[in-house]
């Protein structure tokens, strides 16, 4: 029999309240409504976005979850089927779900300006589908979804907006992480910086998406990529993945920016900041160098104001933002499988560990460590 229109009860892990460990719970997936698809998970990342919402972390312009959610957005899965109206995917294509919507129609969609979307932008920020609701329930309750994705769970329902098909022969299990950290960090560099061939670069923070920019400032030619932070164990995959200079901040009594000028005669000419620290933010910006620097802002920190000297921009640094590093989601991701596929572009690098839903928090545990730069779930 079918499960093609029925609901489908399966395994997932549910956050019932803040701070608290994940539960695993048969959960109901309701049959995708119109422009919606069904996705059989095969395998999610766990990444900071997911620690910050169960942290009860404020989302861009004051979007907050409610509880109990459905975490995960960081996945690859199949079709397992499609809502009425949906034209563009069919029951067993391969697929990655998108945090960062394409709707192909609307103004940001339509500028090359920006990768944004605007359609249900503010509904995806609280983790209800298209018609305000999810389609995930457990024990009587609606269980909200992340960004509407919820890839904590052997099914889920997304918006067709926030999916792409990708090729059939890619490994799941690895370009899952292209729906978010290594793209976010990778495009960073390519897209958002701009950096250049021969330039100078300096990363602050190596998680999986400061990493991802390192790679991203090799791929585009950079001469110089100093990999900045805490912790020294993280500097061997740095170097594995382009960067020549390791910088502990604790190992000087100086601002970080000062040794960085020293160090590179008056500042780098890229800065991206990974962290989601203000004091990181500026120090990155004040790492640059006068007339042409730029600093890329990628971590996310909510609520807190960065305070500057205007002298530091009047001098020629530019500061500006990125969101999913840049990248045009839909169009762009199965670009970014067939990199890797074609090997131009390392995600086996940043798997360090694979784990069962049944060890979810397990995968929490180690990211807040520092052991891991990316734990992926398996579902089966």
């Amino acid at each position: 029999m079918g499960t093609e229109g029925k609901v489908i009860k399966c395994k997932a892990a549910v956050a019932w309240e803040p701070r608290k460990p994940l539960s695993l719970e048969e959960v109901e997936v309701a049959p995708p409504k119109a422009h919606e698809v069904r996705i059989k998970i095969v395998a999610t990342g766990v990444c900071h976005s997911d620690l910050a919402v169960l942290r009860e972390t404020p989302l861009p312009q004051g979007g907050m979850h409610t509880f109990p959610i459905l975490l995960g957005h960081e996945a690859a899965g199949i079709v397992e089927s499609i809502g009425p109206g949906v034209t563009k995917f069919s029951k067993g294509d391969a697929v990655i779900p998108l945090f960062v919507a394409q709707c192909g129609e609307c103004e940001y969609c339509l500028s090359p300006k920006t990768n944004m979307c605007k359609t249900h932008w503010e509904e995806f920020l609280k983790g209800v589908l298209l018609d305000g609701t999810s389609r995930i329930t457990c024990q009587g309750k609606q269980i909200t979804q992340l960004f509407a994705l919820g890839t904590f769970s052997e099914y889920t329902v997304v918006p067709e907006i926030s999916l792409t098909k990708i090729r059939k022969d890619a490994p799941l299990d690895k370009v899952c992480l292209l729906g978010c950290g290594i793209s976010t960090g990778y495009g960073a560099a390519i897209n958002s910086a701009k950096v250049e061939p021969g330039s100078t670069c300096a990363v602050f923070g190596l998680g999986a998406i400061g990493l991802a920019a390192v790679m991203g400032c090799k791929a585009a030619g950079a001469s110089r990529i100093f990999a900045v932070d805490i912790n020294k164990d993280k500097f061997p995959k740095a170097e594995l993945l382009g960067a020549t200079d390791f910088v502990n901040p604790k190992d000087y009594d100086k601002p970080i920016s000062q040794v960085l000028a020293e160090m590179t005669n008056g500042g780098v000419d890229f800065a991206l900041e990974c962290v989601g620290s203000v004091e990181v933010m500026r120090a990155a910006l004040e790492s640059c160098c006068n007339a042409w620097g730029t600093c890329v802002i990628v971590g996310y920190v909510p609520e807190k104001d960065m305070t500057l000297a205007p002298i530091t921009l009047l001098l020629g640094r530019t500061l500006r933002g990125t969101f999913f590093g840049g990248w045009k989601s839909v169009e762009s991701v199965p670009k970014l499988v067939d990199d890797y596929m074609n090997k131009k572009l390392k995600v086996d690098e940043f798997v360090t560990h694979n784990l069962p839903l049944e060890e979810i928090n397990e995968g929490f545990d180690l990211m807040i460590s520092g052991k891991s730069i990316r734990t992926v779930i398996k579902m089966a």
